[in-house]
């Protein structure tokens, strides 16, 4: 019989029969991965374990560990929340129910009735009584007539309408106990895999998001192979709930949104704090690193944007505008106009590499429904820079972004992990330079000894990318820095040219960069991360006085000067309040430090320091305390 090869991420080749399939090989491995594995990556593509093999291939067994494991696991998961539906609510019609990034959800059509609470509990119910029954799942291909016939029997006009767009496509079921679908797959071997369930919410969503259709009812769902995992998980999502920064923002006078601005902030006075002391601290990173700040305008003529590409790669996400027969955009992103300034001389290599930065106002018309406090906004600050550099240094240039990111991050207590984004469907630009492009990001990011995961075709359009992400204090993962080389669109749309060493014009190499990306988004996260307990540099309020009587005032007053004249951002309360109401208000503020003034402190310059969450630290001469407290901002000391 044939034979064909196998190929391990770890290199390991081995011989197998043609059509063998991914638990074949698990078992033949180890008996204790095949009783973990969930599925099969061939060729970077996510099987299922029974699928044959036809041919040589690198191939993964993957488990609950690997993404696509946790792929196919939820997309089975859906699935078995289908047939709890359509037994316990029969008549039900399925629109599309795919994994997302943590779970699945499944778009139904029950008619007039609408799901409550008790009937996602029967619902889940269900799903564990038939995930016991640890049927398989298993994979079909059928004709589209026989697809067709299926879903009209079944008077299913959802599944009929998506048969419509595969008439050219092979067409696969899956069937697990009672319940057919259509769908590619992958699944798990079977429903006893799904061993710990919660239904978590329903929302209404139109029929393949057109509002000119029909809301449908959308369930969404988690599961895991373990209840402490989903214990876990549900206790993190209480703790988000608790730290969302919307409400945050509200109860800590931070920022808040109306109606009247869809997409945009209102940042008030505390919220401002923060915003201005992340600026100062990035320029001044920036200042050493040798950026020129720089500064374009918002308002810019549709040529440009067609010059650069994105008029047509990302006009449906621009606010645009006619005066005197003049069509203008709002800017949604910086880069075009960085290359104004760099043509507004002759270049010489000399000149190389040239780091502009700008914190720009940009404008990007994000579906309403797609709004979400600080983490999806349509006015949105921009931290971003573009260095434009000469091929050589390249590889040093992205040494010393990574360097950047790596100190950037570690001043907020956040380690960040490194993704490598590859060449997209409807990249523009030569092949070639694709392919150096990528070459130079995979080699900073080998020279720099760092771990990181391929993204296919997940690049923009005109250059592949470092993606960096973060993993916050529950353990949320939040893509936020970006590193993008660009051959193509800056220097070859807008003919970029620097004098070379032999005389000749030559075209530099662009690379843009974000460190945090928006200062919306990012003071959105870190606000989540620290529960809004910020760091004693960042906090809008780093200290408040609180004198116990009346007749400290005087006394209070005099601290309250003396920090502030040390640069410390500090508010005294003198309401004829008990001092235990005032702490507590205080603490509820997140406030890092509270000061008590009593006859005791002001016998002794001295006062009595509360601490965020750590509560009584004694009494402390107010010239000590104030020494410690400016170090601490300066060294931007984390207090977590």
């Amino acid at each position: 019989m044939p034979t064909l090869k196998l190929t391990s991420p770890d290199g390991t080749v081995r011989e197998y029969e043609q059509g063998v399939t991914g638990l074949e090989v698990a078992k033949a491995i180890s008996n204790s991965l095949a009783r973990e594995a969930l599925a099969v990556e061939i060729n970077g593509e996510v099987w299922d374990l029974s699928r044959p093999i036809p041919a040589d291939a690198t191939m993964k067994i993957l488990k609950w560990q690997d993404a696509g494991g946790k792929y196919a696991y939820w997309h089975s998961s859906a699935h078995l929340m289908a047939e709890a539906v359509e037994a316990i609510f029969p008549g039900t019609k399925f629109g599309i129910g795919p994994p997302i990034e943590r779970g699945y959800y499944y778009d139904i059509d029950m008619g007039d009735h609408t799901l409550s609470p008790d009937d996602l509990l029967k619902i889940e119910e269900k799903m564990y009584e038939l995930a016991k029954r640890d049927v398989p799942y298993l994979r079909e291909e059928r004709s589209w007539d026989e697809a067709a016939a299926y879903f009209r029997k079944k008077n299913d006009p959802y599944k009929l309408e998506l048969l419509e767009g595969l008439k050219n496509e092979k067409i696969t079921f899956y069937q697990q106990g009672n319940f057919t679908d259509l769908c590619y797959g992958p699944h798990i071997p079977s429903t006893g895999r799904i061993k710990a369930i919660k239904l978590l919410s329903v929302a209404g969503a139109y029929w393949r998001g057109d509002e000119k259709n029909k809301m449908l009812q959308r369930i969404y769902g988690i599961t895991f192979p373990t209840k402490q995992e989903l214990d876990e998980y549900l206790f993190r999502l209480e703790e988000a709930k608790r730290r969302d920064h919307r409400k945050l923002g509200r109860e800590l006078e931070l920022f808040v949104f109306h109606d009247i601005a869809p997409g945009a902030p209102f940042w008030l006075p505390k919220g401002m704090v923060i915003f201005r002391q992340l600026e100062q601290f990035l320029r001044s990173e920036l200042d050493q690193r040798g950026y020129q700040e720089i500064s374009t305008p918002i308002l810019v003529k549709k040529d440009l944007w067609e010059q650069s590409g994105h008029w047509a790669h990302y006009k449906e996400n621009m606010f645009i505008l006619e005066n005197d027969e003049t069509v203008y955009s709002m800017k949604p992103m910086n880069c075009p106009e960085s290359t104004y300034v760099y043509r507004q001389r002759i270049r010489s290599y000399k000149d190389l590499p040239l780091r502009f930065s700008e914190i720009g106002r940009l404008h990007r018309n994000e579906l309403s429904g797609a709004l979400g406090g600080m983490f999806r906004v349509r006015q949105i600050t921009m931290d971003d820079a573009h260095i434009y550099c000469l091929p050589g240094q390249i590889l040093s240039e992205i040494n010393g972004l990574i360097e950047l990111v790596t100190h950037f991050y570690a001043i907020f207590g956040l380690k960040p992990s490194f993704n490598l984004s590859t060449k997209p469907d409807e990249a523009m630009g030569d092949a070639a330079l694709w392919q150096q492009a990528e070459a130079s990001l995979k080699q900073a990011l080998e020279v720099n000894g760092l771990p990181y995961q391929i993204k296919e075709k997940d690049g923009a359009f005109y250059g592949p990318k470092i993606d960096i992400q973060i993993e916050d204090a529950i353990g949320r993962e939040w893509q936020v820095a970006t590193i993008q080389l660009d051959f193509a669109m800056l220097p070859e749309r807008f003919a970029l040219e620097y004098i070379a060493e032999d005389g000749s014009r030559q075209r530099p190499v662009a690379i843009h960069r974000a460190i945090f990306g928006s200062f919306e988004r990012f003071i959105g996260i870190i606000t989540e991360h620290f529960a809004g307990a910020f760091p004693v540099w960042l906090a809008p309020v780093q200290v408040a006085v609180l004198p116990i009587t009346d007749g400290l005032h005087a006394y209070a007053r005099e601290v309250n000067d003396a920090l502030k004249a040390a640069g410390v951002r500090v508010e005294l309360d003198d309401r004829s309040e008990k001092i235990g109401y005032k702490i507590r208000e205080w603490e509820l503020q997140k406030v890092p430090y509270m000061l008590v003034v009593g006859e005791k402190e002001k016998a002794s310059n001295a006062v009595s320091v509360r601490q965020h969450k750590k509560g009584d630290l004694g009494a402390v001469p107010l010239a000590e305390f104030t020494a410690g407290i400016v170090k601490e901002i300066a060294e931007k000391r984390l207090t977590l």
